[in-house]
């Protein structure tokens, strides 16, 4: 028998379905053709392959250009003696050189053994181009000469940097690395036998510690890098700070005494 189709619905029908659905909240019509929830899902598609990133080019110049520390040091091992030294620091370009008067290189006796290192050049070490020679440095010498130690006989006195800071301020680190080199230079061609470290910048440079000179002061320790063996230096406080704190100077006369007696005691074995 001839199945006969049934009869499609009418307005009323098809408006009644599609009220029911809006009460059902399917409100939007997303497709063209209702979805056929039985096919086979399409294939996925190949995905392809992210892009890598590329780190930016380094400049070819900034691999051939030394920091200024590294520089210093190369042209600090070249100095053969004192002279060429003193050249190489002069050459050096440095912003403290454009504001300072001289250059203050050293004083005293190269060949005494003892070699003394401040801070910095003050005023008066600027204007005359000599370490020590204020009211700072007058106060050192006369501590010294109580022990019996005089600058033209038996002392050698230099400064980590050979420029004086604007302003007799502090030296920052950026100055002290780079300068460090050249007094290392300095020691190694001295050659003394003993050291003492005037204040905290010098003996914290040198140490490479990060204690106060208040810790440091008083003992004897080891300074490496200023040539072939490990140099006994004793840290003690700067004559400018005694000058501004009257009651360190019981202090400094203890160091200038273990001073004195390590001198004595080195003399008694070496006669």
């Amino acid at each position: 028998m001839e199945q006969v189709p049934a009869p499609l619905p009418g307005r009323d029908a098809l408006l009644a379905a599609l009220r029911l659905q809006m009460e059902w909240g399917a409100d939007e019509a997303l497709l063209d053709a209702p979805a056929d929830r039985f096919a086979a899902p399409p294939p996925a598609p190949a995905l392809a392959a992210p892009a890598l990133a590329r780190p930016a080019p380094r400049p070819a110049s900034s691999a051939l250009i030394p920091p200024p520390a590294a520089a210093a040091a190369s042209l600090a091992a070249g100095a053969a003696d004192l002279a060429a030294l003193k050249a190489a620091i002069a050459a050096t370009d440095s912003p403290l050189r454009e504001t300072a008067t001289n250059l203050v290189f050293a004083d005293g006796m190269p060949e005494s053994g003892l070699m003394m290192i401040g801070e910095a050049p003050g005023a008066d070490e600027d204007r005359l181009g000599r370490p020590f020679v204020g009211v700072s440095g007058k106060l050192l010498d006369r501590m010294l000469d109580s022990i019996g130690l005089r600058r033209e006989e038996n002392f050698y006195l230099t400064n980590i940097l050979p420029w004086r800071p604007p302003g007799n301020r502090t030296p920052t680190d950026a100055e002290i690395n780079l300068f460090l080199p050249f007094l290392l230079r300095h020691i190694a061609l001295v050659r003394p036998r003993h050291l003492v470290l005037l204040g905290g910048v010098s003996a914290k440079a040198l140490l490479r510690a990060k204690e106060g000179i208040t810790r440091l002061r008083g003992r004897w320790h080891a300074v490496e890098g200023a040539g072939d063996a490990a140099l006994p230096a004793l840290a003690t406080l700067h004559p400018a700070y005694l000058l501004r704190n009257p009651a360190a100077k019981r202090d400094a006369w203890s160091d200038l005494i273990l001073l004195r007696r390590t001198l004595d005691g080195e003399a008694r074995r070496g006669s």
